[in-house]
């Protein structure tokens, strides 16, 4: 069986499932497999329980040739069904790449393109091998938008989501220290995150770029069209309003728009819906509504109020660049109780500890009624603070403490838990 009878039998069941758990009936399954499991021991038990097809790549598993496919490898599989139903979406394709920003960018512009479009966009933060295959075969044949989050580790990772995605839009949040044991340096990130700017001048792509960064800018230089959002000088301007928690953004265009985002490293990321959405005739009301009404979820800059607190949850990841956004909106929100809870920050390689140690002296540059670091080369670093090995640790201190009227900062890497302090 070849790609295309693969495709005939997936535009009849256009459900793909990787996981029996969550497999409904009509579903076609992809045996994928990892270090801990091989979906072809659960291909039968899929078949059985309502799977219309599945695709294997071990033989002694190919029991019903009327309802599988034997391949080589089923990755590359999906990888090669989503590239041919890729080919068959004639729409714009967006995709969205960077160290910091990409989730909530890929979230804000999903929430304003779909107010006037059929938009289909990453699930969550799918961003990966896995993810973007599974976010194309999602794409209904009637789709007028695709938005697809693309991140990386290592080179050459983006430069393969493009040869299946095929965008022809494209966004580079922000580039910074992030994966340093993958991209080996900050150059190297640049280097990775490139490769969405690579396929976009090699094919005639389009680019929104965030006029402030002026690697971007030189980075860019060759594409066919180049987009710019910022705060002057570019095509869609405006300013952020950031004394509070909550960020307001001023747009020239749209007129105000209340956020429920924190602090002001998140006005790229909403001057770059602002810039999608107006490129492509959303109009203004829609995308201020959109916007507004925009509630951001999983640990990512959410505020919780918890009695007379506020707590800044930001503990989806961290990084140096994020974690010093983070810090300094932090620093100017106007609170007479300000109290951090800092977890550590991962993938850093041989760099980690002097990122660690840069932080700390970011920290006692101002005035902090309580900080705690937790876990990780926190330890292995100098600092007058409270040093706690874990999130539950941290949680313990904090209700302790029983704070009242006090802004508190929670922000750490994924595989640190941050949010179980509270």
């Amino acid at each position: 069986m070849n790609i295309d009878q693969l495709y005939d039998i997936y535009k009849k069941h256009t459900s793909i499932q990787t996981d029996t758990r969550q497999l409904k009936a009509g579903d076609m399954f992809f045996a994928l497999k990892g270090s801990n499991f091989n979906g072809n021991t659960y291909a039968a038990a899929a078949l059985e329980n309502g799977a219309a097809f599945a695709v294997i790549d071990e033989e002694k598993y190919y029991t019903q040739p009327d309802k599988m496919m034997l391949a080589t490898d089923v990755l590359e599989t999906l990888q090669q069904l989503a590239l041919r139903h890729r080919q068959e979406l004639k729409i714009p394709f967006l995709a969205i790449t960077g160290t910091n920003g990409k989730t909530t960018t890929k979230e804000l512009i999903s929430a304003v393109l779909s107010s006037t479009f059929r938009t289909t966009a990453t699930a969550g933060n799918l961003n990966n091998h896995i993810g973007v295959p599974l976010t194309i075969l999602r794409i209904p044949a009637n789709a007028e938008m695709a938005v697809i989050e693309m991140g990386a580790n290592h080179e050459h990772e983006i430069e393969s989501y493009c040869r299946i995605a095929l965008p022809t839009h494209g966004i580079i949040t922000n580039i910074g220290k992030a994966h340093l044991e993958g991209f080996g340096s900050e150059e190297g990130v640049r280097r990775a995150k490139g490769e969405l700017y690579n396929f976009l001048r090699d094919n005639g792509g389009t680019v929104f770029l965030y006029n402030e960064y002026s690697y971007l800018e030189e980075m860019s230089k060759g594409i066919k069209e180049v987009i710019t959002y910022g705060k002057t000088n570019a095509d869609y301007t405006g300013q952020p309003l950031a004394d509070t928690a909550l960020l307001g953004v001023k747009v020239d265009t749209t007129g105000t728009i209340s956020t429920q985002l924190v602090g002001a490293y998140n006005f790229p990321n909403v001057m770059a819906a602002v810039a999608t959405g107006s490129y492509f005739g959303v109009p203004g009301s829609n995308i201020n509504a959109a916007i507004t009404a925009y509630t951001p979820s999983n640990n990512r800059s959410q505020v919780i109020q918890q009695d007379s607190n506020t707590i800044i949850m930001d503990a989806y990841n961290a990084n140096p660049s994020s974690m010093k956004a983070a810090i300094e909106n932090f620093a100017g929100i106007n609170a007479t109780k300000k109290v951090l809870l800092l977890g550590a920050m991962k993938e850093l390689g041989e760099d980690s500890v002097k990122e660690h140690q840069a932080l700390i002296n970011m920290l006692q540059r101002t005035h902090w009624h309580a900080v705690v670091l937790v876990g990780g080369d926190f330890s292995k670093a100098e600092h007058p603070y409270l040093y706690l090995e874990n999130a539950a640790e941290a949680g313990s201190w904090l209700k302790q403490q029983q704070f009242t009227d006090t802004y508190i900062l929670i922000k750490g890497s994924r595989s640190v838990g941050m949010e179980k302090v509270i």
